[in-house]
């Protein structure tokens, strides 16, 4: 009896020794498989960044949450149009500039001929040495006024002809400078035939109302530059949306007929009258950041913030949906690899949340640091590539 006691008992042990590797073999694999199967790390090259359309951006800060959907114009202010014209008429010689052109202050768009230009010169030459004539002659008759051989009444006259010679010579000076004439420049020898028509901005050039060669006649418009840099967006809102706006508020609005872009306003006056017979109030919306595409008189979409709070969000493409969930690709590092740059990506679980004009504000499942670059173009791309590497190695 005492035999079989020892058999079996050694029996036991040997079952338990031969088993506990196994079990812990199945374990290890088991637990191999899983580690795989949650594989969160992507590499890509720059030769795939190429291909997908890689970009990089950032975690921005938008307001998508009590948010109004209003309609809208890009405008300029007028004290940020010049409508440019001629103090005097004359016919176009030159017509420098087109719709759509940049052109800065004091840049000439035009330049204009007539032979009013050169009389007014040539009256001003001429009038200088009159003007010395007079002068001699005022100072004769001083002289003999108080010698007592003058009359009183030459001397009289000699002065206010002075005056008058001299308040017409200063009269065309100022004609001359406005022509934008250098009076210090002409001479009997050099003349200015033609008349140049400058900028008084920089800006955009909105219209062009002459053609080259066409006669215009004095203040006659000949073209409007526009300061693109003070654009603004005013936006029609109904009576009943009023009470929850205010100056200070931030909006979103992107281009009715291309809203691939997105940009950033912020309200800075609220109308007190109604716009027209819409039944609505404009409201006027600084636009900061980014202006590149827009132009005056475009349309535009745009939400109002109404609780003026800010959450993380991205771009739609940013977010890539598999399994259930929701994930974003954060830049980890970059390196070289084979003379070729390598992006580094983690993907990132996402818990989405108000989805407007582009964006989805998002709740990561971890502390993110929002200077972190992250995929807001290819993240879809990235996570075939992330599920065919996982795939591969399952």
């Amino acid at each position: 009896m005492k035999t079989q006691l020892i058999l079996f008992t050694g029996l036991l042990t040997l079952l338990t020794a031969c088993g506990g590797p196994r079990g812990e073999s199945e374990e290890h694999e088991h637990g191999h498989s899983e580690h795989e199967s949650e594989n969160t790390q992507a590499s890509v090259t720059e030769e795939q960044s190429k291909s997908i359309g890689l970009q990089l951006g950032n975690i921005e800060q938008k307001a998508l949450t009590a948010t109004l959907r209003v309609n809208g114009t890009v405008n300029v202010p007028n004290a940020n149009r010049a409508v440019i014209t001629s103090l005097y008429g004359g016919v176009i010689k030159k017509l420098n500039v087109d719709v759509g052109d940049a052109v800065k202050k004091d840049e000439v768009i035009a330049t204009l001929v007539h032979p009013q230009f050169i009389q007014l010169q040539e009256e001003y030459l001429n009038l200088a040495d009159q003007l010395l004539l007079a002068e001699q002659e005022w100072n004769r008759q001083q002289l003999l006024a108080e010698g007592k051989v003058g009359a009183q009444k030459d001397l009289q006259q000699a002065e206010v002809e002075y005056n008058k010679l001299k308040i017409r010579q200063t009269s065309l000076r100022a004609q001359l400078q406005l022509m934008g004439v250098d009076v210090n420049s002409i001479n009997s020898s050099r003349l200015w035939s033609t008349l140049p028509i400058k900028s008084p901005v920089n800006g955009v050039v909105g219209d062009v109302f002459a053609k080259q060669g066409s006669f215009v006649d004095v203040s006659a418009p000949l073209a409007e530059v526009i300061e693109n840099s003070r654009l603004h967006v005013d936006l029609n809102v109904f009576e009943k949306d009023l009470p929850n706006l205010k100056v200070g508020q931030q909006i979103h609005f992107v281009q009715t007929n291309n809203p691939t872009k997105n940009y950033d306003a912020e309200i800075y006056a609220i109308g007190a009258a109604f716009e027209n017979d819409s039944k609505s109030i404009p409201v006027h919306c600084t636009v900061s950041g980014d202006k590149t595409g827009l132009i005056d008189g475009m349309n535009v979409s745009a939400l109002i913030s109404l609780d003026n709070v800010m959450s993380m969000a991205v771009p739609d493409e940013a977010i890539v949906d598999a399994q259930g969930k929701s994930y974003i690709f954060v830049v980890t590092d970059t390196s070289t690899e084979q003379q070729a740059s390598v992006t580094h990506f983690e993907r990132i679980e996402v818990v989405k949340g108000t989805a407007d004009m582009g964006y989805t504000a998002i709740t990561p499942v971890r502390t993110l640091d929002e200077a972190n670059q992250i995929a807001v173009k290819g993240a879809f791309f990235i996570n075939a590539i992330l599920s065919g590497t996982a795939g591969h190695s399952h």
